[in-house]
């Protein structure tokens, strides 16, 4: 079910940074495991629809990509859309895992777009876009992936599987998991990480642009998404041969936008990727999250493709 509403978002950007579209507020209603989940979404501008996903993080939310998004709303319809147990999306303690996603993406196509639509996925919404174009043939015109991953941060570092489903499990414990929640989301460890592998210019990593972020993570059900993401639950594939041969079965073009400064093990699956035969592909200056630092060099390069 697909409802207006007036009011922006539950936290308000700060004025230096991920502010919102300006768009239309909408919720859609998507049920998971006999459980309502209110998915919020936002619309800008008029033409060819356009939708936009943010990576996926313990900050992810639409907002991130509201710089490319008020680039392209001249030109597009520009859909963007904060996943379940993200932003201002409800945030239930169901088991969240790459199944969900899935059919949610699919789902949501279906119901809000009557017609084949245009993608831009950040990060690891990469493969959940290849697995969705690959079951439903008819729903995407077109994909662009920016800077796009398929492995969660404690399998990059080379946590198996058991020591990851402990992590998460702790994670997702009342009183253990949530003190452990915050102490990996205060405003420093926030400002670390994004100046690790997220953000390549520090100086944009203001207290204002941090706190909004922190706030982000306070709330209600904030943890349970996150603790997925981090410990490789939501991981849509599990081999690079696996994430490449979903773009290699493709029938629809692909566009790969390469981080030019993202974390060596991530670059080395950008560039796999953009190298596979009928791939477009342009180097940007930026890391993980280039879609969200350089949106301007993003959009001007994706918008001729979209545009074809």
């Amino acid at each position: 079910m697909v409802t207006n509403l007036s009011s922006p978002g539950a936290i308000p950007p700060p004025d230096s940074a991920n502010q919102e579209l300006g768009g239309e507020m909408h919720e859609f209603v998507w049920e998971w495991e006999d459980q309502p989940i209110q998915v919020m979404y936002e619309v800008m501008g008029q033409g060819m629809p356009v939708l936009l996903l943010p990576a996926f993080s313990t900050v992810s939310m639409r907002q991130e990509m509201s710089g490319i998004g008020k680039l392209l709303a001249p030109y597009f319809q520009v859909f963007t859309v904060d996943f379940p147990g993200f932003g201002s999306s409800s945030r239930p303690k169901v088991n969240y895992g790459a199944n969900l996603y899935q059919n949610f993406l699919a789902d949501f196509v279906t119901s809000v777009f009557d017609t084949p639509i245009a993608v831009v996925a950040a990060g690891h919404s990469a493969a959940y876009v290849l697995h969705v174009a690959q079951k439903c043939k008819s729903l995407f015109s077109r994909i662009s992936l920016v800077a796009p991953t398929w492995r969660g941060p404690l399998p990059t570092m080379g946590a198996n599987k058991q020591i990851a489903g402990m992590v998460r499990e702790l994670v997702r414990s009342p009183i253990l998991g949530y003190a452990l929640y915050q102490l990996n989301t205060i405003p420093s460890f926030l400002k670390f990480m994004y100046s690790r592998h997220v953000y390549v210019d520090e100086a944009k990593l203001t207290p204002s642009f941090i706190n909004y972020k922190w706030q982000n993570t306070q709330l209600p059900g904030g943890r349970f998404a996150p603790a997925a993401f981090v410990t490789g639950t939501l991981d849509a594939v599990h081999s690079q041969a696996e994430f490449l041969e979903l773009a290699k079965n493709l029938s629809i073009p692909l566009m790969v936008i390469i981080g030019e400064s993202s974390p060596p093990k991530s670059l080395t699956e950008m560039k796999a990727l953009a190298a596979l035969p009928g791939v477009s592909s342009d180097s940007l200056p930026g890391t993980l999250g280039m879609h969200e630092e350089f949106p301007e060099a993003v959009a001007e390069t994706i918008l001729p493709f979209l545009d074809g």
